[in-house]
């Protein structure tokens, strides 16, 4: 055996270079001021705990401390998940239109480790997938580490940003290998319509390309919008759907996600078998958090849901009324009207500052004048918009907004 190495040269691998994210390179160009002498308010995270508004109900943490002090699952469990747990979320998720069974379903290290294996199960070097422009970050940094071709289709915003379905079409070829929907959605607080959804599928079926669809905010929906399970509206195409327990159970730190995969036609029978074998890698989620859900979903009161959940369906709905008039005052902004999740993008009229260059500059500038963080539009490959977080309280809101008007206000154009 020989080498030519006469010194320590050691590089992170091509792949740990690629998963740079995109909002990290952005987000830490805004530099919070310690003297600041106001007091912070972040418009930045999506986390529903942050606010301390809301929390648990006792039983799901008397699910999981029945699970630590019986000490029957402090080994590791079944790589895919344990039976109990995939059955519990089986069941969870039936809709007679999408039936699943045990075998069906797979557990994963939250929503994010869900679509990784979702992408790295469909897509292979040198194909592409299709995702949405303005979307979340981690679609690109997955698929740039496994280096597939990213293929941005656009979302309208003047259409409640519904998907350019024309455009969408034109970006298909013979190495698509998915198409990533995200319904509700991040950033754009849009949830589609059962004629919207539709309208994808049949593109879907018509170039025969499965579909992984992100539904972690299924259950943040409000006013007269419904949301529909993309895989009820199809007997025919694919789909990997993915969700968890972070939002509607408000514990994202728990991370514990799933894949539902639905095939009525065992199209997906290579692609079963691949999860479950992907699985094999992170040999399952925390056995603590798993072997509890049945307890979670059998055990959590309705009471919870009616009095936090729609407490907080409440609170986005009223914070969104708040924001939609609140902001429509602010000169150079234009909002867009959210339907779920809970964010909402900003347009930002670039022609009415006299020294605002760009939604980077405007992010950066507001944070140092005033001391709010919001996230530019770039991080979702949108420019000139950026994304307030409205889940935190009424006065923080108020105040937030307040701010951003003084911020406008000082640097319009004369």
């Amino acid at each position: 055996m020989s080498s030519d190495r006469s010194s320590w040269k050691v590089q992170a691998s091509q792949s740990a270079k690629q998963a740079e994210s995109p909002i990290r390179a952005i987000v830490d160009k805004l530099k919070v001021d310690p003297k600041a002498k106001k007091p912070l308010i972040s418009l930045s995270i999506g986390d529903p705990t942050l606010s301390g508004n809301f929390n648990v109900d006792p039983t799901m943490n008397e699910a999981v401390i029945k699970q630590l002090i019986s000490y029957r699952v402090n080994g590791y469990p079944p790589a895919d998940g344990s039976l109990q747990a995939r059955k519990a979320v089986a069941d969870y998720l039936y809709h007679s239109k999408a039936p699943l069974s045990p075998d069906d379903v797979i557990l994963t290290n939250g929503c994010s480790g869900a679509l990784e294996m979702c992408v790295n199960v469909l897509c292979d070097q040198g194909t592409n997938i299709l995702i949405p422009r303005p979307g979340f970050c981690l679609y690109e940094s997955i698929a740039a580490t496994r280096f597939v071709e990213v293929k941005y289709y656009n979302l309208i915003p003047e259409r409640n940003w519904e998907v350019d379905l024309e455009q969408m079409e034109s970006l298909i070829d013979g190495k698509s290998s998915a198409i990533l929907v995200n319904n509700p959605s991040n950033p754009c607080g849009s949830v589609y319509s059962k004629e919207h959804l539709t309208a994808i599928l049949k593109l879907a079926e018509k170039y025969h390309i499965p579909i992984i669809v992100d539904e972690i905010y299924c259950d943040l929906v409000f006013g007269k919008n419904v949301f529909y399970p993309m895989a009820t509206l199809t007997s025919t195409v694919p789909i990997l759907s993915v969700g968890g327990l972070a939002k509607k159970w408000l514990v994202p730190g728990w991370r514990l996600g799933w894949i539902a995969i639905h095939d009525r036609h065992g199209v997906f029978q290579h692609v079963n078998e691949g999860l479950h074998q992907l699985a094999q890698i992170i040999l399952g989620p925390n056995s603590l958090i798993q072997n509890a859900i049945p307890d979670i979903f059998a055990k959590t009161p309705e009471s919870f849901f009616k009095s936090t959940l729609q407490k907080l369906q409440l609170l986005i709905q009223d914070n969104v009324d708040l924001s939609m008039k609140e902001v429509s005052n602010i000169h150079g902004l234009r909002p867009v009207q959210p339907q779920g999740a809970m964010y909402m993008m900003v347009g930002i009229e670039l022609e009415k500052f006299r020294d605002i260059s760009s939604d980077v500059d405007f992010s950066s500038k507001l944070l140092a004048e005033e001391n709010v963080v919001c996230l530019p539009g770039e991080c979702f490959k949108y420019p000139n918009y950026v994304r307030f977080v409205i889940t935190p309280t009424k006065e923080q809101l108020k105040e937030a907004y307040n701010r951003i008007t003084m911020f406008c206000n000082n640097h319009r154009k004369q």
